[in-house]
């Protein structure tokens, strides 16, 4: 079970998945923020205090790559919040590249995963 004190930021433009991981999260204890678009997942992550950020690449307004690549020129920002992955269904080798260079500490495909699998993936990020 999550410590209650663990904030996570899920930022996916698909409502059913929006929806259904912020459920999910929720049921196993997380306090959970989730954002539709770039542009308000953008602003949240600025404000910080999440312990993780799951990141969806294709977004309305600023896609993930976008975000991470502003995050990435501001230091203390990207310090505000510990821990992004990538959570999308674009398995572009050079995409995740990308991101990983830009800081991401992983991703998540999310055609890959079913509940219990992304419950224990968000788990083992947060240690």
């Amino acid at each position: 079970m999550a410590k209650k004190e663990q904030k996570i930021l899920l930022v996916e433009d698909e409502t059913e998945l929006r929806e259904l991981y912020e459920m999910l999260l929720k049921d196993a204890g997380y306090d959970v923020t989730a954002k539709p678009d770039g542009k308000t997942g953008l602003e949240a992550i600025e404000k910080g205090g999440y312990d993780l950020v799951l990141l969806d690449i294709m977004l309305p307004f600023i896609d993930g790559l976008e975000i991470l690549d502003r995050l990435s020129k501001e230091t203390e920002k990207k310090q505000a919040t510990k821990t992004i992955v990538l959570l999308t269904n674009l398995a572009q080798d050079q995409t995740i590249a990308k991101a990983l260079e830009l800081g991401v500490r992983g991703y998540m495909i999310k055609s890959d995963y079913n509940p219990e699998q992304l419950l224990q993936t968000v788990a083992d990020f947060l240690r």
